[in-house]
């Protein structure tokens, strides 16, 4: 392999991580993109490798009740729409790369914080949900920049691999966790998750542009919310991503006790079941979406929906592990076509110089899901049984099928998403 494109890989990666790199996301990664890749894989590492046990370490070492940790939560997800958004649109004033760094940062001292915290419940619990909100804060600038990079036509399969490096990290960074926390010193899993964020940061601040060769040629000098606020066609999309991520987040959260509680699957099973998600995304995210991007965005943004609400219906004809082994497969099929699809839709959608702000603003869609699958799903289940909740996920995906569906119809009409071109 010759050229500069080459020469920037050798100058990267070493020989071992290039044939590594090589087998996850193949050869035909923009050169460009690859910093981003590294970063994303190493953020994501370190946020998993202590977020998948702060639920744990609230209760069992903060004392915390489960309605302390609830209203946390909810309070964490909250913060998240408005960190994520207004890192965004402040991307779009003074650069990406400086707020993902301020979004490394603040995080890093978040968690180097809480392991100094002790037995104390109430400072504990601030400290969770506002580390747990700034953790969005870079998100949409880190999205932007991803569509910043690369032209327009590339911006789905650039979204595939980012979400690659992301799954990669979530496949890794529990294990990490749970090597850190061996005899429960959770103050030695905080600081070693600080000193990974650290790295992160130090990693990024090296390594990622300054500008992306597609940005905007001059900062936003105009308010971004009332230009959101006149978009109807991106406002409905947000509605529609706010209904996909009800349903999204209830596989990783619902899901879990429903097999556990009323089909009697052993917590451990689930431990291994719930790596299909992760590993399939890992290893064929980006042959998918190679595979479908000729096709235009409506179809397989309703497919999408309907592979990720429906399946779950079936439970109450079979709970066994092949069974659901079969079932997460189909619904990570579903999330695999829906997530740098709407992605693109979204860059496609967003005026280049608030590129940010609307990457942002979509971003905080799952946290509206982080906050209400649970409340909502959990509610019915108590009420009305499994069949009933699965049933109202599956209704919840057919409507945000259709909202997605009009409004990016509405765009396609007039000429804001491409149609891609037949082959």
């Amino acid at each position: 392999m010759d050229g500069p494109r080459a020469s920037d890989e050798r100058g990267f990666f070493g020989r071992g991580p290039r044939r590594l790199f090589r087998l996850i996301w193949g050869e035909d990664v923009d050169a460009a993109l690859r910093p981003v890749l590294a970063v994303f894989t190493c953020g994501s590492l370190a946020f998993s490798a202590v977020w998948s046990f702060v639920g744990i370490w609230a209760i069992e070492e903060l004392g915390a009740s489960s309605t302390q940790l609830g209203i946390a939560f909810l309070l964490a997800a909250l913060g998240s729409i408005l960190a994520g958004y207004a890192g965004g649109a402040l991307s779009d004033r003074i650069g990406r790369k400086p707020v993902i760094i301020a979004g490394f940062a603040v995080e890093a001292g978040f968690l180097l914080t809480l392991a100094f915290v002790g037995g104390r419940t109430v400072l504990g619990l601030v400290l969770l949900a506002l580390g747990s909100a700034f953790g969005a804060f870079g998100g949409g600038a880190g999205q932007a920049m991803v569509a910043d990079l690369v032209p327009r036509e590339q911006h789905e399969r650039a979204f595939a691999a980012t979400r690659v490096a992301s799954n990669l990290g979530v496949t890794i960074g529990p294990p990490v966790g749970g090597l850190l926390l061996i005899g429960q010193h959770w103050s030695r899993l905080f600081l070693g998750a600080g000193v990974l964020l650290v790295s992160v940061l130090v990693l990024a601040g090296s390594r990622l542009p300054r500008r992306g060769l597609y940005a905007p040629e001059e900062p936003s000098e105009r308010g971004s919310f009332a230009v959101i606020r006149r978009d109807g066609a991106f406002l409905l999309f947000v509605l529609s991503g706010g209904l996909a991520y009800l349903v999204y987040v209830a596989f990783e959260t619902v899901l879990p006790i429903s097999l556990v509680s009323t089909h009697g699957l052993a917590p451990a099973a689930w431990g291994f079941l719930v790596i299909v998600n992760p590993l399939t995304v890992t290893l064929f995210q980006l042959r998918l979406t190679r595979r479908v991007e000729h096709y235009s965005p409506v179809p397989r943004l309703v497919l999408a929906m309907l592979l990720m609400g429906w399946p779950f219906l079936f439970l109450s004809v079979s709970a066994s592990i092949p069974f659901v082994a079969v079932l997460i497969l189909v619904f990570v099929i579903g999330e695999m076509l829906w997530v740098p699809t709407s992605q693109a839709i979204v860059a496609a959608l967003a005026p280049p110089d608030l590129r940010g702000a609307y990457m942002g603003a979509f971003g905080g869609t799952s946290s509206i899901g982080f906050a209400l699958a649970p409340l909502v799903g959990l509610s019915v289940r108590s009420a009305a049984g499994d069949p009933a909740m699965w049933t109202m996920f599956g209704l919840i995906s057919v409507l945000a099928a259709l909202t997605g569906a009009v409004a990016c119809r509405y765009a396609l009409g007039r000429g804001r998403v491409e149609a891609p071109a037949t082959t």
